[in-house]
């Protein structure tokens, strides 16, 4: 048995592992790679292999980083069946759309105003895949119940367990029958922090004889909720009581732009903040809201209650959805007094590059950052200090304050991550750390073998390892 570690290597982005165990060859995930230039060419060559000799994919959860591939592996002749927990199902309907949307749209306006070329000048290229494409996809997807057995190949049954990092997030659990033995893999997916509101705490797993965890976070600790919440709060009454500006918020579509509505929600309830003017402009991110409320099964308790309590309290956020270009494009009006929320999350697609174009440069405004920055994103160039970035081909200015609020994340930090380890019973045979930038894949590998004396190790990209 084999494992190849095909992305999310030493980085952040591109989640996907093919495993290949003589008699059935599978990938869990199929992200798809984010950050700078250069991942386009990445994308257009993630595989050696030929998606037609893939029997089956396996999804941890709907982030288009671990996901956004799947209907470029099927336009390429991959035909078998994905499994993912129903939530992660519907979500993919709206996500893996939404990105063949914006892809064709920008080649469509490169074509249109760029005569075939991008505004850095560079050749305009056309998307990695197309709406139909992605619709196509979508016909792969089987929804599995958390914590059922499903058996997706002869000699390989499976498990989806919550991860708690956004709705539908799941650990991995795979069984393999490997030359009269059974070995077990476990794929951690994405692990979320505990406490944090909306989404349940990620599952204890026992036991493993080959683990696969992230480690996003492994080099550092969040602040805790409640001094975020203060943070959070201090930002909100500075720039819009004080200096009078709009707080700009790019967060992505699915799992932060909701957790952040019920923190607002929240404040307004218990009357820390006065009522407040929303505005969450992301089709994508209405869709998944109404697809989170429509799962309040996997929702914490305290999510729960508050939900039965906003319909007879509408007072506590005067919160509006933008559908349309015209409805996005009239929240340029607003000079002060508007929380806006939009995605994508880095900043590098979507509708927050128009909104950060008209705030940036406007020193009474905020742009608050709540998740992670991969690195060659406009969100990592703002978190890093840059005084200027280039927006849809203008160079502005960065004149208003950036706020880094990483209690909110979505991900598990390093005494989490640790904290999740040290569930197991025993330490497998062997451990890989991924999804973590070269350093801290690295430093937390070194950290998890001296505390925990396990043999672990952070492939790079494109190691193959024979079990």
């Amino acid at each position: 048995m084999k494992i190849a570690f095909l992305g999310a290597a030493q980085e952040v982005t591109g989640s996907c592992f093919m495993i290949d165990t003589g008699a059935a060859r599978f990938l869990v995930d199929c992200g798809m790679f984010q950050g700078g230039r250069e991942t386009r060419a990445r994308n257009l060559d993630a595989w050696e292999f030929d998606p037609g000799e893939i029997d089956f994919v396996l999804l941890t959860h709907a982030h288009i980083d671990h996901s956004g591939l799947l209907p470029r592996l099927c336009a390429l002749g991959f035909s078998g069946p994905v499994y993912a927990t129903p939530a992660t199902v519907d979500l993919l309907g709206v996500m893996l759309l939404d990105s063949a949307f914006i892809q064709e749209s920008e080649w469509a306006r490169a074509q249109r105003k760029g005569r075939g070329r991008t505004p850095r000048g560079a050749p305009a290229v056309p998307p990695l895949y197309t709406v139909a494409q992605a619709q196509e996809s979508l016909e792969r997807l089987q929804g599995v119940r958390y914590d059922e057995e499903i058996s997706p190949h002869a000699g390989v049954r499976c498990r989806f367990r919550d991860a708690g990092h956004i709705l539908g997030s799941a650990i991995v659990e795979i069984w393999v029958d490997d030359g009269g033995t059974t070995r077990k893999l476990v794929f951690s997916g994405d692990l979320g922090q505990p406490g944090r509101p909306v989404v349940r705490d990620p599952t204890p797993i026992e036991s493993a004889d080959i683990l696969v965890v992230e480690s996003t976070y492994g080099n550092r600790l969040h602040r805790p909720l409640a001094e975020t919440i203060d943070e959070l709060v201090f930002v909100i009454e500075d720039t819009l009581r004080r200096r009078q500006g709009n707080i700009i918020v790019p967060a992505f579509a699915v799992g932060r732009t909701q957790e952040l509505l019920y923190v607002l929600a929240d404040l307004c309830r218990r009357g820390r903040l006065p009522r407040l003017r929303v505005f969450v402009d992301s089709p994508m991110a209405f869709k998944a809201t109404e697809i989170t409320w429509k799962h309040t099964e996997f929702l914490d308790a305290d999510t729960r209650a508050l939900l039965a309590l906003r319909d007879p309290h509408p007072e506590w956020l005067d919160l509006h959805f933008t559908h349309s270009v015209e409805d996005s494009m009239a929240l340029n009006r607003f000079k002060s007094g508007a929380i806006i929320i939009s995605a994508s999350g880095m900043c590098d697609a979507g509708r927050i590059k128009h909104h950060l174009r008209h705030n940036l440069g406007r020193p009474e405004c905020a742009i608050v950052i709540i998740g992670f920055q991969a690195a060659g994103t406009l969100g990592r160039r703002l978190v890093d200090g840059d005084k200027h970035v280039r927006i849809l081909g203008e160079e502005v200015a960065v004149r208003a304050s950036i706020h880094t609020i990483g209690g909110l994340s979505a991900h598990a930090d390093q005494d989490a991550l640790l904290g999740w380890l040290g569930g197991f019973d025993a330490a497998p045979a062997r451990t890989f750390v991924v999804h973590g930038e070269a350093a801290t894949a690295r430093g937390f590998a070194d950290l998890v073998a001296d505390r925990l004396g396990w043999n672990v190790e952070a492939p790079a990209h494109g190691t193959q390892v024979d079990l």
